[in-house]
């Protein structure tokens, strides 16, 4: 509950295929990053606005065409990142997690290079 409303949290398209991916792994990385993701979740559920704010001017393009405005970050464990945005009514408010990646797929999707 946040403020009085129940929160759900919602894996969407890469988010869910990468923690089903996950899911399916044994090896001790994706143990660890599940474990984060779950207490990211549950963080998450307390207070929806946890992560760090990514500036309007640098949602990928990808995000801005299914008209998501706002966008936030969580670092997991080993350098992973997840994204989400937030929706809401007076009832609930809906935490959709977008991604869930590595750090090289998230340099990737925000145009940033190695120096």
């Amino acid at each position: 509950m946040f403020l009085g409303k129940e929160v759900r949290i919602i894996l969407k398209g890469e988010a869910k295929e990468s923690y089903i991916m996950l899911k399916q792994r044994t090896d001790k990385e994706a143990q660890t990053l599940l474990r984060s993701i779950h207490q990211k979740i549950e963080l998450l559920k307390t207070n929806p606005q946890y992560g760090d704010s990514i500036k309007k001017e640098l949602i990928p393009e990808k995000f801005k065409e299914q008209g998501i405005k706002k966008i936030y970050r969580v670092e997991l464990s080993n350098f992973w990142r997840m994204l989400y945005t937030i929706e809401g009514n007076r009832v609930e408010i809906f935490i959709f997690i977008l991604t869930i990646s590595d750090h090289p797929t998230y340099d990737k999707l925000f145009g940033y290079r190695k120096k």
